[in-house]
């Protein structure tokens, strides 16, 4: 779970500095670079709060690469599939049973 959080965490720093910039310079159109920052927040706050064990978490962070895929299928299916493949691991991970668990507050026993 740590390192699905920090990969979040890390997406959403690096994305809002990447698109920030961008935005400064004027690349981008005002209403679509709040939009992309909004996105790279959710993304941030998805990583927090799943390191912090919040149920809501996985679910904004399933939800957060379900949007990039289907904004991919726009980009080509090189594109689409690899954003596919993510959020099948990404799903699989947030929702096997020892990570209901941990996200439920009970112990998680060695395996």
């Amino acid at each position: 779970m740590t390192i699905v959080a920090l990969l979040y965490i890390a997406v959403g720093v690096g994305g809002f500095v990447n698109h920030f910039h961008g935005l400064r310079e004027g690349r981008l159109v005002r209403f679509d670079g709040a939009g992309i920052e909004l996105v790279e927040l959710m993304a941030l706050t998805a990583g927090v709060f799943l390191l912090r064990g919040q149920n809501w978490a996985r679910w904004l962070a399933l939800a957060w690469i379900v949007f990039h895929v289907i904004l991919s299928a726009f980009g080509g299916v090189a594109m689409l599939a690899i954003h596919a493949a993510f959020c099948a691991a990404i799903a699989g991970i947030l929702f096997r049973p020892d990570a209901s668990r941990y996200f439920r507050g009970s112990p998680i026993k060695a395996a």
